[in-house]
């Protein structure tokens, strides 16, 4: 029986050590965003939000990520709740195009709208980078975004950013920040969530009941 034992805790050492190493193994670097030029100076100070985020307007920390990360959105498909967009073609969601002035945005209709990027193959999603709308300090409303397997969002879906903090588009109440709208766009920790799937909602924002979309960026590994 002793002998037994000792087996045991060699083995469980073993496995203990073989994951110390893997995560040592994880190497993390910094993930750099190319940003567009910005629109305007400064974050106007009146801008009405139940739960904006305190640290708006101010420089973005460093992000890290395992080494390997990579953009993996780049010219994949969109598709949207509003099939037919007021402003743009959805392909510009995906097109790399970044700046905030007419004609590198999508405007979609009013109130809840959704964009969803299919990204060819189950992904393990670092993190994911969206700009609305520069050209002026705008807060968009109700941002969920949301990975699943399947095109439906039926199968494996997973919630990786909620600002819809009173649940008005029935998809549960969230505890993330709305934020003002800025060149540098919204950084967000997906920390590893896998699936083939990102869809992005929003409701309108502070200016107008439209919804709007420069560019959404996803950064991981397929």
């Amino acid at each position: 029986m002793h002998r037994r034992f000792k087996g045991i805790a060699a083995a469980l050492a073993g496995v203990t050590l073989f994951g110390a190493l893997a995560f040592a193994a994880d190497k993390m670097v910094e993930l750099t965003l190319k940003l567009p030029k910005a629109m305007f100076a400064g974050t106007p100070t009146k801008m009405v939000s139940p739960n904006l985020d305190p640290k708006s307007g101010q420089k973005r920390a460093a992000f890290m990520v395992p080494e390997g990360t990579k953009l993996i959105s780049a010219k994949k498909k969109v598709t949207a709740s509003d099939k037919y967009p007021v402003i743009g073609d959805l392909e510009q969601i995906t097109d790399g195009d970044k700046e905030g002035g007419d004609g590198s945005f999508v405007e979609l209709g009013p109130n809840k709208q959704w964009v969803q990027i299919d990204l060819g193959a189950k992904s393990t999603i670092q993190a994911i980078a969206l700009w609305h709308y520069h050209m002026q300090a705008r807060i968009y409303r109700d941002i969920v975004i949301q990975v699943a397997a399947d095109a439906d969002f039926i199968t494996d879906v997973k919630t990786v950013y909620n600002s819809d903090h009173d649940n008005s588009l029935g998809l549960g109440a969230g505890k993330d920040y709305e934020y003002i709208e800025t060149f540098e766009g919204r950084l967000i920790d997906a920390k590893g969530v896998t699936g083939r799937y990102v869809r992005l909602y929003s409701a309108g924002n502070t200016a107008n009941a439209n919804n709007h979309y420069i560019e959404v960026e996803v950064y991981g590994a397929q």
